[in-house]
């Protein structure tokens, strides 16, 4: 299964970082593209930062998605998909996202 856009899954994010939920928000890659994915990882610990964007889903803790933590790994680190945001949500962290990366939109 790939993880698509808008959905949470449980990564292994290496041994530092430790397995996490993330919102994948990169696009689905094709057959000539390399197999990574681009995701926000879900954070329990709130410091109350613009760049935490609380999400309340039945299948997370409480908390929220941290987009100064946006990374790229290899598709191979998917765990399991946990749920999809509605896309309400899913819009209010890609906002975020851009101002973090200063995207102007």
């Amino acid at each position: 299964m790939v993880p698509r856009r808008g959905e949470v899954w449980l990564f292994d994010l290496g041994m530092t970082a430790k397995t996490r939920p993330v919102l994948v928000v990169s696009v689905e890659y094709g057959d000539a593209d390399r197999a990574i994915v681009t995701v926000v990882p879900h954070t329990t610990e709130i410091r109350h930062s613009p760049f935490e964007i609380p999400v309340k889903a039945p299948f997370l803790r409480p908390g929220a998605f941290l987009v100064q933590g946006v990374s790229t790994y290899p598709k191979a680190w998917a765990i399991r998909k946990l749920g999809a945001l509605p896309s309400i949500q899913m819009e209010s962290v890609m906002d975020a996202l851009a101002k973090w990366l200063g995207i102007h939109v």
